[in-house]
């Protein structure tokens, strides 16, 4: 995990956002403990409260849970959440305004696919 101090992000937020991506990634499966927040504050040098809100704004989306006495886990189904949640903000962030874009320059649905498979293919 990286967190990026001169990002206009909050930390809290950066840290939610990774441990997202290392769950998607694997690094972290489902029923598995995450880092604690005194771990995740000491390696990353930030505040135990930053890392709890972080750590608290996964527990609200359901992504992780507490095992009282234990620590925290990833829970059953989180990757379907995020990837669900992901899918959402990819459509809102960069699907809509891709589209507002095409309408104002004329672009055909098929003018669109097109480019979008050119993309692909030089990737």
């Amino acid at each position: 995990m990286h967190l990026n101090f001169q990002d206009e992000r909050p930390i809290f937020i950066q840290l939610a956002e990774q441990i997202e991506d290392a769950i998607l990634s694997g690094a972290f499966p489902e029923e598995t403990q995450i880092p604690s927040t005194t771990e995740i504050s000491v390696t990353y040098k930030i505040n135990p409260a930053t890392a709890l809100k972080g750590i608290n704004l996964l527990v609200g989306n359901g992504i992780v849970y507490k095992k009282r006495g234990v620590g925290m886990f990833v829970a059953t189904g989180a990757v379907n959440l995020l990837l669900q949640k992901r899918k959402k903000e990819f459509t809102e962030k960069y699907v809509n305004s891709l589209v507002k874009e095409a309408k104002r320059l004329n672009l055909s649905k098929e003018d669109i696919l097109s480019m979008i498979e050119r993309g692909f293919e030089n990737e």
